[in-house]
């Protein structure tokens, strides 16, 4: 199905540090699959400007609410970072992507690595029950340099409570010391065995199904550590136990 652009209305800019926001939207959202991801558009120097966010609602939920980060000299997310309530974007209609539960192969343990705002669609992932029917255990590992980007807290704590024995929450920041989390780089937290230790579960090929989302650097050198663990790119027509979120 051809996506189309559609007209939302900001409900909330949330701000949850100096360089990160979520804004919420009131717009008609079309069936989707949680893991996707939409293409927000402003117009900006007269111009239209797209980029693509994942959803962090669930399907189920009547407004949109995308994350994300300014960068530094950007013009979209400085754009989204100066919206107010009422003010209206574009967003494309249908969702679109494949990082959903319907490509992942049968597996008991799910663990979902993001650095950064590639924690959005493991939020929506999470909200929705059949990932709580599907997986005997989840782990959600969320690495940022500095602690007060460890966003969503309320929400992932609402997990833990709901599902104490099924889900764990593993936090790492890699700049500062932080209370309960751990310090380094993903790919580094699993060679040495820090992440499994915390989750108190072990990454295996006949147990584990992968995702990874966020910095490319970050999945590069996941994928690396994790093929000396025997696992592999997940493919439809190649089964394996690693998939990474790709827009384009």
């Amino acid at each position: 199905m051809a996506s189309a652009f559609h007209t939302a209305r900001v409900i909330e800019n949330k701000q949850w540090a100096e360089n990160l926001f979520s804004v919420r939207l009131a717009v008609e959202l079309q069936p989707f699959k949680a893991g996707q991801f939409v293409r927000v558009q402003l117009m900006i120097n007269g111009e239209p400007m797209a980029k693509p966010y994942s959803l962090v609602n669930a399907p189920k939920q009547d407004d949109a609410e995308v994350f994300y980060n300014i960068v530094p000299d950007g013009p979209m997310s400085n754009a989204l970072a100066a919206l107010k309530p009422d003010d209206t974007i574009e967003i494309s209609q249908p969702a679109a992507g494949f990082f959903v539960l319907d490509e992942l192969p049968e597996t008991k343990h799910l663990w979902m690595f993001a650095t950064g705002t590639g924690l959005g669609p493991y939020l929506s992932i999470l909200q929705d029950k059949e990932v709580w029917q599907r997986f005997d255990e989840l782990v959600l590992v969320h690495a940022v340099s500095y602690a007060n980007n460890l966003a969503y807290q309320t929400l992932i704590d609402e997990f833990n409570n709901q599902q104490p024995s099924q889900f764990k929450y593993v936090s790492i920041v890699s700049r500062e010391e932080h209370p309960g989390a751990l310090k380094g780089r993903i790919p580094a937290l699993i060679s040495d065995g820090q992440l499994e230790d915390s989750a108190e579960l072990i990454i295996a090929p006949e147990t584990t199904h992968i995702m990874l989302c966020g910095n490319q650097n970050m999945i590069a050198d996941a994928r690396s550590v994790l093929a000396e663990r025997g696992l592999k790119k997940h493919l439809r027509r190649k089964p394996g136990h690693i998939t990474t979120e790709q827009y384009f």
